[in-house]
């Protein structure tokens, strides 16, 4: 675990529940009394949920985004509402693994399974890590080369030293930290609101896209952009980050305390959730509403949307404010990215290192394909890559998945706190369908 952005918290089930509430015992963590009133406790709870967010709102989010909307409009509207809704229940069931055995997902996968399976689960995680910061570093130097003018090979270089930023971070404490993350949101929020207000979409049409509809995904085309965007938002790591960061608000040990800290991480789930649908909608609109509209239906690339923006707005403010808000949010999710790595390494591992080491590895195994696709396929290598990393994801989500249904499922680990019918039904349901659309990705890329 990164031990200076994320205190490791241990929790054992009580022999006896006589404290009022946890003892404020590990730095950087925030105690919930549960004497307090709702809004204070909610907002010592709200945090964790936000951070998981980040993940739903990265660069690869755009390139998926961007894409669905030039060539298809609002259409696939209804693909983003589902992803972020399958999202919110599974980001649930992370928190109430994190609540109920007071260890993240990793940990359990180390201790539950055999050494070869759990080590093939690490090696996957770490896949899934690599993915997704290579979107990181495709979106951080794309808004470097778009707003400083600098080439993407030199923007590359310079997504090489954000990790003066994680070290600048280190001892500042947790809730620090969030306040950072939430800073950050705000400005992508804030960007792609004064963007529609300048665009002006014509509402009707957008409502009209989430509606779910079958026929709007029923070529090969269309489709491969659905799977891309739902492994944009359920991203793999964030089972794992949230698994461990819930840990980091400390509650009582009783039986009632813990299912308040249930139900605040749920609200605090989805509250932050709903956000990151709203930006990841506004995007898809924004792309529908400027380009697909205007006849621009070949608008694949960021850049090219970046660019476009300009003469079809009438000024050059929106592009900026697009391009600042693609570096915050490749900065943002550059410091998750790096807490989940740690989180992964530890739980399966149980290695222990330095945050700006792991931080190291991951960038510069990022930073390879980054370099060769930029060097190899040019400007047009990074829409290309970022869809490309979503789409890993999304087949590596069912090996994540699978474990958290099973220990969410299992009452002698989960107690009181096992799934309840309707909850197994719905987490199966939608790990059905997950494997099912990326069994058909396989089957295009082998057979066609």
């Amino acid at each position: 675990m990164c031990e200076c952005l994320v205190p490791r918290v241990k929790f054992s089930l009580p022999k006896i529940a006589t404290a009022p509430f946890c003892p404020p015992e590990v730095a950087g963590s925030i105690v919930v009394d549960p004497s307090a009133s709702f809004f204070k406790r909610i907002l010592k709870f709200a945090g964790p949920g936000l951070l998981i967010s980040i993940g739903y709102m990265d660069p690869g989010n755009w390139a998926t985004a961007i894409e669905a909307g030039s060539r298809y409009g609002y259409n696939l509207l209804f693909v983003v509402l589902l992803a972020s809704l399958a999202g919110m229940a599974v980001q649930c069931l992370c928190s109430r693994l994190g609540i109920a055995t007071g260890k993240d997902l990793a940990q359990l996968s180390r201790e539950r399974y055999s050494r070869r399976s759990s080590f093939v689960q690490w090696v996957l995680a770490e896949i899934s890590i690599i993915a997704t910061d290579l979107a990181e570093v495709l979106g951080c130097a794309l808004a470097f080369h778009l707003l400083l003018g600098v080439s993407l090979t030199t923007g590359i270089v310079i997504t090489a030293f954000d990790t003066l930023l994680i070290l600048a971070l280190q001892n500042r404490g947790f809730r620090r930290l969030e306040a950072i993350m939430l800073a950050l949101v705000a400005t992508i929020g804030v960007c792609f609101f004064i963007e529609l207000v300048l665009i002006k979409p014509y509402w009707p049409d957008v409502f009209r896209g989430f509606t779910p509809s079958l026929s709007a995904i029923s070529d090969a085309a269309p489709l491969y952009l659905a799977i891309g965007i739902l492994g944009a938002t359920v991203m793999p790591h964030n089972l794992y980050l949230h698994t461990s960061i819930v840990q980091t608000r400390l509650f009582g040990k009783d039986l009632a305390s813990r299912q308040d800290a249930v139900k605040l991480a749920r609200i605090d789930t989805i509250g932050s959730l709903a956000l990151a649908l709203l930006v990841n909608a506004a995007i898809l609109i924004l792309a529908a509403a400027a380009f697909h509209q205007t006849g621009h239906t070949d608008v694949v690339e960021i850049q090219d949307a970046y660019h476009l923006l300009d003469p079809l707005v009438g000024g050059a403010f929106a592009s900026v404010l697009f391009g600042v808000a693609l570096l915050a949010s490749g900065q943002s999710s550059t410091f998750t990215g790096t807490i989940a790595g740690q989180v992964i390494m530890e739980g399966y591992l149980n290695l222990r290192i330095p945050c700006w080491q792991r931080r190291l590895i991951t960038r510069g195994l990022a930073l390879i394909p980054a370099f060769l696709g930029v060097w190899l396929m040019g400007d047009d290598a990074i829409g290309k890559l970022l869809i490309l990393s979503q789409v890993v994801l999304s087949l590596q989500l069912p090996f994540a998945l699978y474990p958290l249904i099973r220990m969410t499922g299992d009452k002698r680990l989960m107690g009181p706190f096992v799934n309840r019918l309707p909850t197994r039904l719905l987490a199966w349901g939608l790990f059905v369908v997950i494997s099912a659309a990326n069994a058909w990705l396989i089957g295009q890329w082998v057979f066609f």
